[in-house]
């Protein structure tokens, strides 16, 4: 491997590991050579993304934790320090979307509650990004080295139908990535994002493929918008990932939101 993008030596943290495109940089991740805290509140799937981790001939760990939960992120932190050493990546990517905020036509804007909306930013802003930043950044200023990866949405640069409540909560991540950016650059600790595409996930199944396969008229709408034509597979996200997680390869690259989309946000019409 090319010591360009050779992460031995890194801790890597995948808050949300227990999810399809989460789980996936976690594998990704620990090819790479990092040591890897798989973070999530399901243990089954999180023991199971370590034995593909481990059988690949990888170094990793699950930690039971809620990213909305600061004293178990904390503990968590803690944790992990100590089976795996500090942590110098850490990659956001709890989040999803909830029918409750999702508008349909016996769904209406004005109809969906306000707490509703508090808990999807809870889940995609605070829990997503804000928290697990707030706990584990200050030790990479400390160490003077880190790398933070927020996984946004092409639905926070251009809001998505339906999707309302998520498409404003990762409009939010892609701002406080940039803030957060400028706040720790001087302490030696970059942090971007990654905008994915479409990528078929639990969240999202329901949306795009009816129950006996076949895709929705959501599904033929955003392959007509993406010029490859197609889903994304989570394999494709980690490339990105392990090129901002990197030091020697992204050293002077921060505040950045790199896109994986097969080209959906390139073209309106």
């Amino acid at each position: 491997m090319s010591t360009l993008f050779d992460l031995s030596g890194d801790v890597a943290v995948v808050i949300g590991g227990t999810g399809v495109l989460g789980g996936g940089l976690a594998e990704g991740l620990a090819a790479a050579g990092a040591s890897v805290a798989v973070v999530g509140r399901n243990a089954e799937r999180g023991l199971a993304r370590v034995r593909a981790i481990e059988s690949a001939g990888g170094c990793a760990c699950f930690v039971a934790a809620d990213a909305s939960d600061r004293g178990a992120l904390q503990a968590a932190l803690q944790e992990i320090t100590t089976k795996l050493g500090a942590p110098t990546v850490l990659v956001n990517a709890a989040g999803g979307n909830d029918p409750k905020v999702t508008v349909t036509p016996e769904n209406p804007v004005e109809g969906i509650a306000v707490a509703d909306w508090v808990a999807a930013f809870d889940l995609n802003l605070v829990g997503g990004a804000l928290l697990p930043s707030q706990v584990f950044g200050p030790g990479m200023c400390e160490r003077k080295r880190g790398s933070i990866i927020n996984i946004a949405s092409v639905s926070a640069h251009l809001p998505l139908s339906r999707v309302i409540a998520y498409s404003s909560a990762k409009a939010a991540v892609l701002n406080l990535t940039q803030f957060l950016s400028r706040e720790w650059a001087p302490h030696g600790v970059r942090v971007n994002s990654i905008t994915p595409g479409f990528f078929p996930a639990e969240q999202n199944r329901k949306l795009l493929f009816n129950e006996d396969g076949s895709p929705t008229a959501r599904t033929q709408s955003i392959w007509s918008h993406t010029p490859m034509k197609r889903f994304g597979e989570a394999s494709e996200l980690v490339g990105a990932c392990v090129f901002l997680a990197s030091q020697a390869a992204a050293s002077f690259v921060t505040g950045v939101d790199l896109r994986v989309d097969g080209g959906f946000l390139s073209q309106t019409i």
